[in-house]
């Protein structure tokens, strides 16, 4: 009893300090700025003032939907085209497979930053800057994907593969009918992280866009927030802030996500029952 108490008290303590700080975002965009400092979160005169002047100074609606574009067209060719890379690298039989999985992944350990002036010369060339093609085209694909499909589609039996040859599918059917609805924890799994990792780009967008109409969220509440829009304000600043975290937590694969985990994790508690 007095362990499980004890478990109790540090995992609600941990969750107490990781969570206090997103409190205190939320709580201190609520304020007046004179009583943001003060860590106490609670304010009898909380108000809305800091959230209606970040939407009246920054497009904040337009940029939401410009950065749900380029992630949910990203997100959707990292996963097609990682998987059939992915698939191919698995169960087709071609010369210079070997090579061409260790080249892609030497190509992990480049960092972004070499190669973020050679690609941002060849946006220029191609005149697709201030544009989406220039958020899309770079990160259309992803070694990480490919990869981690990879090495799923390795773990299934080469059996269902070969029975699905047998009875006439071709490679792209076996993928899309058969590889993809016993892929849906990994599909998500790629997808929730690209996801992410677009969403919460800034660098990139910031070389690339300049049309205020076309910068992504967290461009522009960088720019609203390190440009001087804010006025060296706190309260719109976490304002500002506070709208980006909620707008990218309420994306549907942050929910969606647990739960294929938990489908997942029942399946494979009653195989074991069973066997």
């Amino acid at each position: 009893m007095i362990k499980s108490m004890m478990k109790m008290f540090f995992l609600f303590a941990g969750a107490v300090v990781f969570a206090y700080p997103f409190l205190w975002m939320i709580a201190g965009s609520l304020k007046p700025e004179l009583e943001i400092t003060n860590l106490w979160l609670w304010t009898s005169n909380a108000s809305f003032h800091n959230f209606r002047q970040v939407l009246t100074k920054i497009p904040i609606g337009r940029a939401f939907v410009n950065s749900m574009f380029v992630s949910l067209s990203t997100t959707m060719s990292v996963v097609v085209f990682g998987s059939m890379v992915g698939y191919a690298l698995a169960r087709l039989n071609f010369h210079g497979k070997k090579i061409l999985y260790t080249l892609i992944l030497f190509t992990m350990m480049i960092p972004f930053q070499i190669t973020m002036i050679p690609q941002y010369i060849l946006m220029v060339k191609l005149g697709i800057t201030d544009s989406y093609l220039s958020l899309i085209i770079p990160t259309m694909m992803s070694a990480f994907s490919i990869i981690v499909f990879r090495q799923f589609f390795l773990s299934l039996p080469q059996a269902l593969i070969d029975a699905a040859r047998i009875d006439g599918c071709s490679e792209v059917r076996i993928l899309f009918k058969l590889i993809y609805p016993l892929s849906r924890s990994t599909i998500i799994t790629v997808a929730l992280l690209t996801f992410m990792a677009t969403w919460n780009d800034v660098l990139w967008p910031l070389m690339v866009i300049r049309e205020r109409s076309l910068m992504t969220m967290p461009q522009l509440v960088t720019i609203f927030v390190i440009g001087g829009e804010a006025e060296a304000q706190l309260g719109p600043q976490l304002a500002a802030t506070t709208l980006l975290v909620a707008r990218a937590s309420s994306h549907p694969g942050v929910r969606v996500f647990p739960k294929i985990l938990h489908r997942q994790h029942g399946f494979k508690r009653h195989k074991r029952i069973t066997e």
